[in-house]
């Protein structure tokens, strides 16, 4: 793919992505937060990496990840966004070590739809529903994230998997609305 190809193709999987997940944080009754979703996948860091790297079939990180060690646009946006478990760790004095914090439950409700947006784009016409609890599973993060966040993505996600979108979004704005 030429440069051409790649600016156009990386802007528009950001760009179909966000409005994925603008629409989704409407279902979740959060649509001013959805509005501000991943802007900062725009800006140079994070745009030109992806620009480099995209193939249009998986994040552009991965592929920056494997060649570097590192992926210095995910580290960027995970620091400025605040749906992303990675954003809500600190330093642990008693265990010597940065550990995870409970998500605000907003943001937990942000990481859904970011997530399942992520699946639809990537996975086009072969999205199903269990997709994305497929995923989270595979990527062994039980032990990384706050046992409270991972209880709740898990538990929003197998009534994706079981009971459909729509149940799940009623259920996520109920769970918001408690708070």
């Amino acid at each position: 793919m030429n440069g051409f190809g790649k600016f156009w193709g990386h802007l528009s999987t950001i760009t179909r992505h966000r409005h994925t997940v603008i629409r989704h944080c409407a279902k979740a009754g959060i649509l001013l937060q959805g509005l501000g979703h991943d802007l900062s996948k725009y800006g140079p860091t994070e745009f030109w990496q992806g620009v480099r790297f995209f193939d249009g079939t998986h994040s552009p990180t991965e592929d920056e990840r494997r060649q570097y060690g590192y992926s210095l646009a995910w580290m960027h946006h995970k620091g400025r966004n605040r749906h992303h478990w990675e954003y809500w760790t600190d330093y642990h004095a008693e265990k010597g070590r940065y550990c995870a914090v409970p998500m605000p439950r907003r943001f937990v409700a942000e990481m859904l739809c970011d997530r399942i947006a992520a699946s639809k784009i990537y996975n086009g016409s072969r999205y199903q529903d269990g997709d994305v609890l497929n995923y989270l599973m595979s990527r062994k993060l039980k032990d990384e994230m706050h046992p409270e966040t991972f209880r709740m993505l898990e538990h929003f996600l197998t009534i994706l998997r079981d009971r459909g979108e729509d149940a799940m979004f009623a259920e996520l704005r109920a769970w918001l609305k408690e708070a």
